[in-house]
């Protein structure tokens, strides 16, 4: 991002369809997972729009990725992933502006990281760096799947798929009278465009990035339910937080001034 690495987890995966899949050979594509790619999406808004650049510096923003850090990158409003061991964060020195939520902060203190007081996704920012604002409901519920339950939520009404363009599932959000969600990037667009959304239990995510991300906006993670149909009579607690202290915690000091050549005296 205008010379500074915005780290984001976007892997290739096989998949038997593509341009050679009348013969049978996997092809590798991009997962795209709609919250995963809201990293460079944000930071592309809020970095200045500056030449200079702070040399080689990694940014890690969105999403549960702080086993991909290295010693000397700066972090902003990422999360560590339940999924994995503690020993899977490597990095002892990282230069750290704000994190996903508590949960996050006392696991890097304990490693004796300085972490401040400021929590947040990042994602939060998304819809109105974006310019999308809550529409009129034009649909009745949307469901958004956690990237790796999709085919076990074929047939819910208002089906969206996770890997859709991250616009698209953004817009539909925004539209949509009621949200169900194991999406954690679901539940948060929802969640700040005031949208209701009933939050269902992964299946195959740990539940301390949900616990993190509620607790850095100042409440408990809500009743989930584990199903569709359960969900739709239990409602999270409205947002009441505001992105001030995360907005001004952004790194803006990545992007180096260009200084401009002094005028030549006539």
């Amino acid at each position: 991002m205008r010379g500074v690495e915005v780290v984001h987890w976007n892997p290739r995966r096989r998949v038997g369809a593509g341009l050679f899949g009348r013969r049978g050979i996997p092809q590798p594509v991009r997962v795209n997972n709609f919250g995963d790619l809201l990293g460079p999406v944000v930071v592309g808004r809020l970095a200045p729009d500056m030449t200079g650049t702070a040399g080689e510096a990694r940014l890690i923003s969105v999403g549960s990725i702080l086993q991909f850090a290295r010693d000397g990158d700066v972090v902003w409003g990422a999360g560590i992933n339940g999924k994995l061991p503690e020993s899977a964060l490597t990095a002892r020195h990282l230069d750290v502006r704000a994190v996903r939520g508590p949960l996050t902060a006392a696991i890097l203190r304990r490693r004796g990281i300085p972490v401040p007081e400021v929590y947040g996704d990042p994602g939060l920012l998304a819809p109105g760096l974006l310019g999308i604002t809550r529409q009129v409901p034009s649909i009745a519920v949307t469901s958004v799947p956690n990237l790796n339950e999709y085919r076990d939520w074929r047939g819910t009404p208002g089906l969206v798929n996770p890997r859709l363009p991250y616009r698209r599932v953004i817009e539909t959000i925004a539209c949509s009278a009621h949200v169900v969600a194991s999406s954690l990037h679901a539940i948060i667009i929802a969640e700040v465009l005031g949208v209701p959304v009933s939050p269902v239990k992964p299946r195959h995510e740990a539940i301390f990035k949900y616990e993190d991300y509620y607790e850095g906006t100042g409440r408990r993670v809500p009743t989930m339910a584990t199903s569709f149909d359960g969900a739709m009579g239990v409602v999270a607690p409205p947002l009441a937080w505001s992105g001030d202290a995360l907005r001004e915690a952004f790194p803006t000091d990545l992007w180096a001034v260009e200084r401009e050549a002094d005028p030549v005296d006539g």
